[in-house]
């Protein structure tokens, strides 16, 4: 079977989803490899989970739901951050594959099914998003929270382009690990990755959006013109990134009560934004704008938010804070009426803040019952 690419929609070039067309791409190679199946005509509908964008005042109705229609294209919709790109490629996959591979070909509930569908998906996000991340976003939406060390580029160097000759055939090695000599080398350990009892991983939305691949794309750039300044801060960060995951989980082996001193958790976190904020500084790149900085340091004066920071790639996405749970309410009372500045040297203006409803999720990929979507698949 081969692909050629995808025939422009008769709106216009922005209509486009690079996202879903390499995962079905990929996903259909892959299919195409394993099974003799004739693939037909079929109808997909995507969704999305409200949180992943911002919808103050652009959506349908007046109560929202887990899915709503924003009334705005896709190019123009406010991203969260949460990594909906990966989320969507992912999920995606995984759709397809279970619509049309049997549970003998491919069973996800299973070790071996979910090893198969990370790879697959990492290999179409990559693509889709040229090569650049780490692939934690991923791998979080297989396995759930986990921490994570990132697969050897190599490995998917000698897969080719979509619809080359024998590609399928390459993918499907590369999907089902065949090769000795290039074996899959990320690290992905579920236990390290814990929020100690009477403590919650919250987002807060300031209804902006950053690209995250021409963030990216500018701090690699800095890495490549200055590696040993670079290489230095990046090990400093990983050691702050580790000390916090140790931390953690030292308070998760204490029981995580209320009575717990958590300073040392809240200077750890103290300590990577401001190597955070080093690297932005150096990079010129806005990973913790001087908005972001405001509103992080704003919440943290609140009695029992412990700590914050501008996840991922950084930027003007949601933030992330670390809160016990007694935090809740005057936080939620405090963003509010919190409205941020506009935003600095021509960037998106950000708006009022609000909780998402996301928290710490110990799972990962998940089959849900399909009426749910009823309303979406008339």
């Amino acid at each position: 079977m081969i692909f050629t690419e995808f025939p422009s929609h008769s709106t216009s070039a922005q209509s486009r989803n690079n996202f879903v067309e390499t995962a079905l791409a990929y996903a259909l190679s892959y299919v195409a490899a394993v099974s003799n199946i004739k693939i037909g005509s079929t109808s997909i509908t995507i969704v999305a989970d409200t949180d992943y964008y911002s919808h103050s005042g652009s959506t349908s109705g007046t109560n929202p739901t887990r899915f709503v229609n924003f009334n705005v294209p896709l190019s123009e919709a406010h991203k969260t951050g949460l990594g909906s790109s990966a989320a969507l490629v992912t999920a995606f996959t995984a759709a397809v594959l279970t619509h049309y591979l049997n549970q003998d070909q491919l069973a996800l509930n299973s070790d071996s099914g979910r090893s198969r569908l990370h790879n697959l998906a990492q290999a179409a996000h990559c693509a889709a998003q040229g090569k650049i991340g780490s692939g934690f976003d991923v791998a979080a939406a297989v396995y759930g929270s986990c921490v994570y060390r990132r697969f050897s580029p190599s490995i998917l160097e000698g897969l080719g382009e979509l619809g080359s000759p024998d590609f399928s055939e390459r993918l499907k090695a590369i999907v089902e690990d065949l090769d000795p000599s290039n074996k899959w080398d990320m690290q992905i350990d579920k236990s390290a990755a814990v929020i100690p009892r009477g403590l919650r991983l919250l987002m807060c939305d300031v209804d902006c959006g950053s690209e995250t691949v021409g963030m990216v794309k500018k701090v690699l750039a800095w890495r490549k013109k200055s590696p040993d300044e670079a290489a230095l801060l990046w090990a400093t960060l990983q050691k702050g990134n580790e000390d916090l995951a140790s931390e953690l989980q030292r308070l998760a082996r204490g029981g995580g009560a209320i009575s717990h001193d958590y300073k040392n958790l809240s200077d750890t976190i103290l300590t990577i934004r401001s190597l955070v904020r080093e690297m932005s500084a150096e990079a010129n790149v806005p990973i913790e704008p001087d908005v972001q900085t405001e509103l992080l340091d704003a919440c943290c004066q609140i009695r029992g938010v412990i700590g914050g920071v501008v996840p991922g790639a950084g930027g003007y996405d949601a933030i992330a804070l670390l809160v016990e749970d007694r935090a809740l309410t005057p936080l939620q009372g405090f963003l509010n009426t919190y409205m941020a500045e506009i935003g600095e040297g021509g960037g998106p203006v950000t708006g009022k803040g609000r909780l998402l409803s996301v928290k710490q999720e110990m799972e990962g990929l998940k089959l849900e019952e399909s009426k749910m979507y009823e309303d979406w698949m008339q």
